[in-house]
């Protein structure tokens, strides 16, 4: 079992982008503006996250309009999700090996 921490992910905001787009089914996808209010960061920070875990391949951006306004959407790839399935079984292998030391 790897037990090394996935460096993109393991960053505490960028986790919590990945935790929050993984409960989200295959395919769908969150806007901008509600992903930015359920995790409580703002525009920019969560814009330099989001680009880090692209850059990775773990997050698609999509940008369209509806209507006359633009509108971005988040949605983790499926390698996104295999990266964050594999970080959490690399937390469990850590955490189970150091629940024997005291």
């Amino acid at each position: 079992m790897n037990t090394e921490l996935d460096p993109v992910i393991h960053a505490q905001a960028r986790l919590k982008v990945v935790a929050t787009l993984n409960t989200l089914p295959q395919g769908d996808r969150l806007a901008f503006p509600g992903l930015k209010d359920l995790l409580g960061m703002t525009a920019g920070n969560l814009s330099v996250h989001l680009s880090k875990l692209e850059e990775a391949g773990y997050v698609e951006i999509t940008k369209t309009h509806k209507g006359r306004t633009p509108v971005t959407y988040v949605a983790l790839t499926k390698r996104g999700r295999a990266a964050f399935d594999e970080y959490t079984k690399a937390i469990r292998a850590l955490l189970d090996t150091a629940g024997g030391t005291p």
